[in-house]
């Protein structure tokens, strides 16, 4: 799935992300969500998943955007 294909839910507003390198939430078609942030090693995620680190505020922007 291609970047392009997702809806991004935070950082667009703030002008502090460059390169889309900032922690971020996308949603996708199907309405499930793809979360970018710092890997996290809190513990071994199953084989095939991977753990990321975002913050709070990032949550929050994402359920605003949703109207939730």
């Amino acid at each position: 799935m291609a970047r392009e294909e997702l809806t991004r839910l935070t950082g667009t507003n703030t002008g502090q992300c460059k390169k889309n390198d900032c922690p971020n939430v996308y949603r996708t078609k199907s309405g499930s969500f793809i979360v970018q942030g710092n890997v996290s090693r809190a513990f071994a995620a199953p084989e095939g998943e991977g753990l990321v680190e975002i913050p709070e505020e990032t949550l929050k922007e994402a359920v605003r955007a949703l109207g939730w």
